[in-house]
């Protein structure tokens, strides 16, 4: 693991720390509309914790409610495992997938940034 998870693995392991991180990426997430795709790091970033994007994906994959099909890697691939029903549920939005990654720069909205 890189310098920067090890930092926050031990800074999210204070209770009122995660209890902040948490309620940040449950709030980013909640604000994605449908067929808006981001990365675990853009996420990560927008709730106030660069370099947290292992810790997103952690939470993301226990946390019933948060629309996780729509965090991918950076790379655009999709959550190992879970490929088939998240692919699914894009496609459902519109998005486009190709050999199990979502082109990130093609999609009509994949930033967190509002103008």
């Amino acid at each position: 693991s890189s310098a920067a998870s090890d930092v926050y693995k031990r800074q999210l392991e204070d209770e009122e720390t995660m209890k902040d991180f948490s309620e940040a990426v449950a709030d980013v997430l909640m604000r994605l509309e449908p067929g808006e795709v981001v990365s675990y790091g853009e996420v990560a970033d927008e709730a106030g914790f660069p370099g947290a994007a292992r810790a997103v994906g952690n939470l993301v994959r226990s946390t019933p409610g948060l629309p996780w099909w729509r965090v991918v890697a950076k790379s655009g691939r999709l959550a190992p495992g879970h490929e088939q029903r998240q692919a699914e549920l894009l496609r459902g939005e519109g998005v486009t997938i190709v050999n199990g990654r979502v082109k990130l720069n093609n999609n009509p909205q994949t930033s967190l940034e509002r103008t």
